[in-house]
Order: structure tokens, then C-alpha cells, then sequence
């Protein structure tokens, strides 16, 4: 079986992580955040302002204006995230170049 890859740029990713309803992927980097709809990840969102991760949780933008979302974290020790989207059809890995999201087997 075919496993289905998108990768998503994102340079400089920091961190990454899904709201509470699974729809959407926040991103954070060193140029701002970018908010992804989950599927056809598509960015709906973008704020160039720059911030960090406070205890691995940060504001969202756009449809999550208000919303504090969890997030997964890279640094000096960190180089990769692998996480699931709270579904199970997605496994994304993060680099400092962006987001490798691939499509788990239905």
C-alpha cells in the first residue's frame, strides 16, 4: 500500500501542535506563526510576529484567535518532533525546514 507525503515549508520550525478539535496544525517559527488545515494542509492563517512557546502551549491565530494550543517543541537537543494527528490518520515529522505529513493506512 502507498503511503500518501505532503511537506509543508516552514523554516526555522520551533514548534508545532493541533488544537483541541483536531482540525487544525499550529506552527511556530522563527518568522512568525502559520495555522494548516488538517487534510488538505492548506495555510489558512499566517502572523509574522514573532513568539516563542511559553510551557509549550501559545496563542493560536486566525479561526484560533484566543485559543491556547499544546505544542511539541525543538531545540538544541530536540532536532525532530514526530507527532499524530489526536485522529490517527496522520503522522507528521518536524525538521527545521518544515513538515513532513504523512498519511497512515485507513
Amino acid at each position: 500500500m502507498r503511503q500518501e507525503k505532503t511537506h509543508l515549508l516552514v523554516g526555522g520550525l520551533v514548534a508545532m501542535g493541533f488544537d483541541p478539535s483536531g482540525k487544525f496544525l499550529l506552527t511556530v517559527s522563527h518568522s512568525g506563526r502559520g495555522l494548516f488545515a488538517v487534510g488538505t494542509w492548506e495555510r489558512i492563517a499566517r502572523d509574522s510576529a514573532v513568539l516563542y512557546p511559553t510551557q509549550s502551549a501559545i496563542q493560536g491565530i486566525g479561526p484560533l484567535a484566543g485559543v491556547s494550543v499544546s505544542l511539541h517543541e525543538r531545540n538544541e537537543r530536540i532536532e525532530q518532533i514526530v507527532i499524530r494527528s489526536p485522529d490517527g490518520r496522520f503522522e507528521l515529522l518536524g525538521e527545521s525546514d518544515g513538515i513532513t505529513v504523512r498519511a497512515l493506512g485507513a
